[in-house]
């Protein structure tokens, strides 16, 4: 079962430190040079002098942005900017959000989650990782002793009967509440009352975790703590080392969205329609649309991973593609299941761009990615790569299913949005 525990976080005295919405960040994975800018300007005590510390000229091996992350955390905690806790807790969090003119929330709580190696308990990973952002959040943990953001995980729950044992307190405090800067609303509350956690718990015994969001920061909180076992600083089982923080949010959660992840390639230069047809022509149904919206309104009616839409720098084209020879994808992927065989983002890297296009025409796929249709038509206008394609989203059931066989989707399968912020609620990794 997963292993759920209440803990004493460390949050912001606002008194001291100043609103909450000045001292919050993004995850680190998601923000760029002018966004980091911004939210050191806003505040001394903002979490990207944490998260995602500045890189300085002559930094060394003992001097560098670990070290000043640290030396952050440790000035913020000598002024009291930032505080333990006295009771033991969870705390929910609703992100209020929008996309396309319809308002969204969603809803869930952080707790402590006991750590286990994948493939040995009921936490599920679902996306494959890189080594250099896990070697940076090591680092990370190390310098500083902290969870500084939340893995993301989903439970499966079709009535929402675990969070429901928490709603009902909701409305008895005000809730501390963030902006950030896409205008996302996070509203926090803590939950101390025993009977109340003590429902959770319960509820998530025999439920199974799924990690969204995350996978680098729960691969490098496993290390971290092999770490803490090697140095003698994991005195028993319940030792701080051995649990993440985590954000738990029922896959039924209405305000659950998966937004489709888009490729923006290049290395195909030249690359026009008929080419493009010619090599996908036996095993894709290849038509011309008009524009952009049209072929991601034919690839929304269609409702199926089957489909993917591409468009031509070299002639300003574009036309959908439909997969129709799963055979393919057997001979190319035998080792994967047929559910990740299935998935569009397997058939366009696999089939499309690993093997029919670079036979056809040669040069091979560098991609960059976005969510928004509006980012793929602001980049095709401007000439900003050989080839768009876009790609249908997957559902709760493909994470839930190949997770469920421990199987990983390829990179950049899924985008939760809005992501989880950091600096709500910290973790440590050494005090209870």
């Amino acid at each position: 079962m997963a292993d759920i525990r209440a803990f004493r976080g460390f949050r912001y005295d606002l008194g001291r430190a100043g609103p909450l919405s000045d001292l919050v960040a993004p995850p680190y994975d998601v923000i760029g040079p002018g966004l980091q800018q911004d939210l050191y300007n806003r505040s001394p005590y903002n979490a990207i002098r944490v998260e995602l510390t500045k890189d300085e000229p002559g930094d060394t091996a003992t001097t560098n942005k670990y070290a000043r992350a640290s030396q952050a955390l440790s000035g913020w905690l000598n002024d009291h900017a930032l505080q333990q806790d006295t009771l033991r807790g969870l705390y929910v969090v609703e992100q209020e959000y929008e996309i396309e003119g319809e308002t969204f929330r969603r809803r869930g709580f952080m707790a402590r989650v006991r750590l286990e190696p994948f493939g040995t308990g009921r936490i599920f990973p679902h996306e494959q990782t890189m080594t250099g952002p896990k070697e940076d959040r090591l680092k990370l943990y190390r310098a500083t002793g902290m969870n500084l953001s939340p893995v993301f995980g989903l439970y499966p729950d079709p009535a929402n009967d675990v969070f429901g044992r928490i709603e009902s307190l909701l409305h008895r405090n005000l809730p501390l509440e963030a902006t950030d800067h896409l205008g996302v609303v996070s509203r926090l509350w803590q939950i101390t009352d025993d009977r109340v956690i003590g429902a959770v718990v319960s509820g998530m015994a025999e439920r199974p975790v799924f990690i969204a969001d995350g996978h680098h920061r729960y691969e490098s909180a496993l290390r971290y703590q092999e770490e803490a076992k090697a140095a003698g600083m994991v005195a028993n089982t319940d030792a701080p080392a051995n649990f993440v923080l985590m954000m738990l949010v029922s896959m039924s959660d209405p305000g659950l969205i998966i937004l489709p992840t888009h490729r923006l390639i290049s290395g195909f230069t030249g690359l026009g329609a008929g080419q493009l047809k010619t090599a996908l022509g036996q095993h894709f149904h290849v038509e011309r649309v008009g524009s952009a919206r049209e072929a991601w309104e034919a690839v929304e009616l269609d409702g199926t991973q089957a489909m993917l839409a591409f468009h031509t720098k070299a002639d300003n084209v574009w036309q959908t593609a439909r997969f129709t020879n799963p055979g393919l994808m057997a001979e190319l992927a035998a080792d994967h299941s047929p559910e990740w065989r299935g998935l569009a983002v397997s058939i366009l890297h696999v089939a499309a761009l690993g093997k029919l296009i670079p036979a056809a025409v040669g040069g091979s796929a560098s991609c960059k990615y976005v969510h928004l249709l509006t980012e793929v038509e602001e980049c095709v206008a401007a000439g900003g790569c050989d080839l768009a394609a876009l790609v249908p989203p997957v559902s709760m059931e493909h994470v839930e299913e190949i997770s469920g066989h421990r199987e990983k989707m390829p990179p950049k399968s899924t985008y939760f949005y809005p992501k989880l912020l950091t600096g709500l609620v910290y973790n440590s990794l050494k005090a209870n």
